[in-house]
């Protein structure tokens, strides 16, 4: 029997955000820091992937010409740009020079300048679950959009999003917890911001679903977060990565090759 559309996006929605907290509370609380950069490295290659040999080709089969769908990704990528810069879509940036501090292999000196520079920015805490929640809702959105598309494409999505939101919210539990927060307290309301995306893929289910003109336009804007994502965010800190270089592009490769490989059809 095949599983309604609309409880597979709530589902995948749930497995998304659920998962990478997961994931994410692992790598901070207990499995070395390398296994991070790891994640890094296959989540770069799931993105880039999914988004220039699945989202964008699903885009232009779906009535989109080349001419409406590149300025569109230009715009995308622009728009998230501007977002996180005014802290309303967030991503790795500060998180990541805070990660190594609580994943047990940096010296205590780091974990005290650390530990002073989160309590010395007002109200940060607040920002990191505020964007993180608007993030996860854009997720969502984008889910929804991907399975009205194709489910196998839901799917695919689905994955590219859990992988990159590992980092993001192994982050995330840094600044929190050098901020002063207890790990219990973290990890709830890193999984309460983390639901937002169920939420995004109710509402994208309900309006894309008597919108269908809007999907390729909304998978287009999908590409451009995960294109954004991968360059801004996750590949500049696979360039910093000194040990294991040949361990990070053997995952990346695999990344890419999970997205070839991995779905029932190709365009």
């Amino acid at each position: 029997m095949q599983i309604p559309l609309f409880v597979q996006i709530v589902l995948a929605c749930l497995l998304g955000g659920l998962l990478s907290v997961a994931a994410a509370a692992l790598v901070m609380f207990g499995l070395p820091r390398k296994w991070l950069g790891f994640t890094v490295s296959f989540s770069t290659g799931l993105l880039l992937a999914t988004a220039t040999l699945h989202l964008l080709p699903e885009a232009l089969e779906s009535g989109l010409t080349p001419h409406e769908v590149f300025p569109l990704l230009l715009a995308g990528i622009l728009g998230f740009f501007a977002l996180e810069k005014f802290a309303l879509w967030r991503h790795a940036h500060q998180a990541t020079n805070l990660v190594d501090a609580h994943a047990g292999d940096q010296a205590c000196e780091d974990h005290t300048h650390s530990h002073h520079h989160a309590h010395g920015m007002p109200g940060e805490t607040l920002l990191i679950l505020v964007g993180d929640g608007f993030h996860n809702f854009t997720d969502g959105l984008l889910i929804a959009a991907a399975f009205l598309a194709d489910p196998v494409l839901g799917w695919s999505a689905t994955l590219a999003i859990i992988a990159h939101e590992v980092p993001q919210e192994a982050g995330d539990f840094a600044i929190l917890l050098a901020a002063g927060w207890k790990r219990g307290r973290a990890l709830f309301w890193n999984g309460v911001s983390s639901l937002t995306a169920v939420a995004g893929g109710i509402v994208g289910y309900f309006a894309l679903d008597h919108a269908r003109d809007w999907i390729p336009v909304v998978i287009t804007i999908a590409a451009s977060s995960f294109l954004y994502i991968a360059i801004a965010d996750l590949m500049p800190r696979l360039k910093r990565e000194t040990t294991a270089v040949g361990w990070h592009g053997v995952l990346l490769a695999v990344g890419i090759a999970v997205v070839v490989f991995g779905s029932g059809h190709s365009h």
